[in-house]
């Protein structure tokens, strides 16, 4: 029986969320699939294209609402694979119980703001031009997770081709214990984060 992948989106969900195909294409034959609405799960319906709108919903109760549907939603322990303010729900969640086999946190929005991590094995992966890459210091604060920083992308590295196959191989070898991918683009761990999104 295949293993369950929960994959949440970034902020824009379905609306723009066309890159998230090759993620649910490729990892399908290899995971039983659930792909949630990051505004869906937090009931927001926004007529905006402004990212700046959708954020301050999501920041003002929109995550904690998600939080509550997620965890009210997926009863047994499953993969996580997060986008954005989805990886944010995801971690949230996972402070809250939610059971994980693991998470796989994608430029998570503002994660700079918790001071723990969830107890399962978490994977965190940022562009190195992201505004919200965390400090060196707060990863060394976050006991049991593993971070990845890609040279010379930004926020949304995670609809670029070279890093969904990435991705998309590290979730493979969860299930087949195979070693991970190395990325055919520069993996590399900085001082201090740029202020580039």
């Amino acid at each position: 029986m295949a293993e369950r992948l929960v994959v949440i989106s970034d902020t824009w969900g379905a609306k723009k969320g066309i890159w998230a195909n090759s993620y649910l294409v490729y990892l399908q034959q290899y995971f039983n699939l659930t792909y949630l609405d990051s505004q869906r799960l937090a009931k927001l319906d926004l007529d905006t294209d402004s990212e700046e709108t959708i954020h301050t919903a999501f920041f003002k109760g929109g995550i904690d609402t998600a939080v509550g549907e997620l965890v009210k939603l997926q009863k047994g322990p499953c993969h996580y694979l997060a986008f954005g303010i989805g990886a944010t729900i995801a971690w949230k969640a996972g402070l809250k119980g939610l059971p994980m086999k693991s998470l796989y946190a994608i430029s998570p929005k503002r994660i700079h703001q918790f001071n723990n991590a969830p107890k399962t094995p978490t994977r965190l992966l940022f562009g190195d031009l992201d505004a919200e890459l965390p400090t060196n210091d707060w990863f060394s604060e976050m006991h049991g997770i593993k971070e990845e920083i890609i040279e010379s992308y930004g926020h949304r590295l995670y609809a670029n081709d070279a890093v969904i196959k990435k991705v998309s191989k590290d979730l493979l070898s969860l299930v087949t214990h195979k070693i991970e991918s190395k990325p055919k683009v520069n993996v590399t761990r900085i001082k201090k984060p740029l202020l580039v999104s």
